[in-house]
């Protein structure tokens, strides 16, 4: 498992690279301002998920498709 600092960088670099500089700024800010944890959303939309990627990533899309930005 990587570090914290590394997934950090990755993550960031990741979003650089598809948002740009100015649109990483807008989602990182509209983070810290929002009460947000992750462990929670995961358990309340995916709790009846198994560890199987295939499937996770189906309902991933299938959430995504239905809760538009």
């Amino acid at each position: 498992m990587r570090n914290t600092a590394t997934v950090m960088d990755e993550g960031v670099t990741a979003l650089l690279n598809t948002l740009g500089v100015l649109e990483t700024e807008i989602f990182i800010s509209t983070l810290l301002k929002e009460p947000f944890d992750y462990t929670e959303w995961r358990k309340k939309h995916f709790a009846d998920i198994d560890i199987d990627p295939a499937q996770f990533n189906r309902k991933a899309i299938e959430y995504d498709k239905a809760n538009p930005v």
